[in-house]
């Protein structure tokens, strides 16, 4: 009898930690919510549950053999380019290490973006998950490849040299004049004055997670079901 009350006490106990882990639908790295709470309250702005679904996206990479390095950057798209959306995150030591202005496509809007493609030309943003690749100089000067690896979604980033770069539209010297930050043909642009430094923190195969409540991604994203 004890040994069948110890039973059922360890079956119950395993449903509430798997019930915690998988709320919102999504998979979740850790057995608990202190390391959400930990990173959350290093900044006013990144919103738990964003952040639980970019974790999950990293667990699902990670059991794909795709990354190694616990890094993960999220950008939140809902937000308005007035506001620094991109976050780099440090896993390992539960730390937010950027958390910076990023502009979005022309196409996609105007101080906030509402339109994201994976079309040629589009000249508008991607969402979803994509790796890191190799650095290299290029027309906006220090650059960072990214490989989009939902199909569908943002499968064609490459060829579209969809890639993190520096950008002089990004700044709060052009909020102040325009009331917004600058646009790019599609990339995820940054200030000249940090971008070097997120560029070598993130390069050779660290997870981006490019968020909006696009409900056909959300629904459509294998990075994002339960595990």
């Amino acid at each position: 009898m004890a040994s069948r009350t110890h039973l059922l006490s360890a079956c119950l106990l395993t449903f509430t930690i798997g019930f915690s882990s998988h709320s919102f639908g999504f998979s979740f790295p850790f057995s608990s919510h202190e390391p959400l709470h930990e990173i959350t309250n290093q900044t006013r702005n990144l919103a738990p549950n964003i952040l639980k679904m970019a974790l999950s996206a990293y667990e699902h990479a990670k059991q794909k053999g795709l990354v190694d390095k616990q890094i993960v950057t999220i950008i939140d798209y809902s937000k308005p380019s007035t506001e620094k959306r991109l976050w780099v995150v440090d896993l390992k030591h539960k730390k937010i290490l950027f958390n910076t202005l990023v502009a979005h496509g022309r196409n996609s809007g105007s101080d906030v973006a509402r339109k994201f493609s994976n079309d040629y030309h589009s000249l508008t943003s991607s969402l979803g998950v994509f790796l890191t690749g190799r650095t290299y100089f290029g027309h906006n000067g220090y650059s960072l490849v990214m490989e989009g690896l939902e199909r569908g979604i943002n499968d064609k980033a490459q060829a579209r040299h969809i890639v993190f770069h520096p950008a002089h539209y990004v700044s709060e010297d052009f909020i102040k004049r325009t009331g917004r930050i600058g646009r790019s043909w599609g990339c995820p642009a940054l200030s000249p004055h940090i971008a070097p430094q997120v560029i070598d923190t993130i390069k050779n195969g660290t997870l981006v997670f490019a968020y909006y409540p696009d409900k056909n991604w959300l629904n459509r994203s294998n990075f994002l079901q339960t595990i």
